[in-house]
C-alpha cells in the first residue's frame, strides 16, 4: 500500500515537472530608460548666527542703538523689558546676523514709544503709510510712568507693503474681545498686545491691528 502511494507522488510530481517545462517562460522586464541627471542641491550647512543685546533705560537710546546695529547687518529678534539687576528698568532688544557672508544693511527700524494710545495710533499710522511693518511690542517702566513701546521693521530690498493700523486699548477683556470681533469682521488682522499702565487710562490691554491699505 504504501510504495503504491509513493509511486502515485512520484508520477504526479513528474507530471507537473514536464508540464513546467512545456510552459513558457514569462518575457523579461523591459529595461529600465535611463534618466536624465540632474545636479544635487548642494547641502546647506546650519547658518550659524552671531548676536548683540542691546538694553536702555531711554527709549530714544534704544532706536539709536538698533539702527546702528542694522547698519552693521543685524536684524531684530525680539524685544521684552523688566528690572535688572543694575540697570533698573530696562528696555532689552535682542537682534542677530549670519556669522558668515556679507553685513550688509538691509533693514532699518522705528521705535515708537508713549503712554498716550492716541498718539500711537497717529505714529503707527504715519508708519504704516511709509511701509513699516509691525514686529513687537512690549511695556517699558520708566522712572515715572510706563509707555507702551512698539518696534517696526521695513525691508529695504522688498517692495513695501503699506497698512492701515487700528489701536485697541481698554480695562476690560470683555470689551476688547467685542472690539477685535469688530476690527476683524472689517478685515483687521491682529499682530500683538501687551498689558500696561498708559496716561490716561490706568492699567490697560492694548491690541495692534492691521489690514492691507488700500491703494
Amino acid at each position: 500500500m504504501f510504495r503504491s502511494i509513493l509511486a502515485s507522488l512520484i508520477s504526479s510530481a513528474a507530471f507537473g515537472l514536464a508540464a513546467l517545462a512545456q510552459t513558457p517562460a514569462p518575457s523579461p522586464e523591459p529595461a529600465a530608460q535611463p534618466q536624465q541627471a540632474t545636479a544635487a542641491a548642494p547641502a546647506q550647512a546650519d547658518t550659524q548666527y552671531e548676536y548683540r543685546l542691546l538694553a536702555t533705560n531711554r527709549t530714544s537710546t534704544m532706536e539709536k542703538e538698533m539702527k546702528e546695529a542694522a547698519e552693521a547687518g543685524y536684524r531684530f529678534e525680539k524685544a521684552i523689558s523688566g528690572p535688572t539687576a543694575f540697570g533698573g528698568a530696562e528696555a532689552m532688544v535682542i537682534m542677530s546676523r549670519p556669522k558668515d557672508g556679507k553685513h550688509e544693511a538691509r533693514y532699518e527700524y522705528r521705535l515708537l514709544a508713549t503712554s498716550k494710545t492716541s498718539t500711537m495710533q497717529k505714529e503707527l499710522q504715519e508708519s504704516g503709510d511709509a511701509g513699516f511693518e509691525h514686529r513687537d511690542e512690549t511695556v517699558f517702566k520708566k522712572t515715572f510712568g510706563t509707555e507702551v513701546m512698539v518696534i517696526l521693521e521695513r525691508d529695504r530690498e522688498a517692495k513695501p507693503r503699506h497698512w492701515e493700523y487700528k489701536l485697541l486699548a481698554t480695562k476690560k477683556t470683555s470689551t476688547m474681545q467685542k472690539e477685535i470681533l469688530e476690527a476683524a469682521a472689517a478685515g483687521y488682522q491682529f499682530v500683538g498686545v501687551s498689558v500696561g499702565s498708559t496716561f490716561f487710562g490706568g492699567s490697560e490691554v492694548v491690541t495692534i491691528m492691521r489690514r492691507p491699505r488700500k491703494e
